[in-house]
């Protein structure tokens, strides 16, 4: 009895660069191109995870004082005209 379920994948111009592992020799069939794909995914999130809880615990362990988000924003949007107005003058 199949243990896995058969699912329909719409590639467009990707089916090329599948069909090209496939016929190299490095995978049997598409579907282990797909599996290593889903992997690759798979190894790519847990380490941008593991990247954003670092940064979230640098960031709550910083002994400097907190900025108000009143400051914050309005800083940004100071950058944001100056960045609009040397834009207009072709800066």
């Amino acid at each position: 009895m199949r243990t896995s379920k058969p699912v329909t994948v719409t590639l467009g111009d990707m089916a090329e660069r599948v069909d090209a592992l496939r016929v190299s020799g490095r995978y049997a069939s598409t579907s282990e191109v797909l599996r290593a794909g889903v992997r690759a995914l798979e190894r790519e999130q847990a380490a941008l995870d593991a990247y954003m809880r670092e940064e979230v615990r640098k960031a709550l362990d910083d002994a400097r004082p907190s900025i108000p988000s009143e400051d914050v924003f309005a800083r940004l949007k100071r950058l944001h005209q100056e960045e609009a107005k040397a834009a207009e003058r072709g800066v």
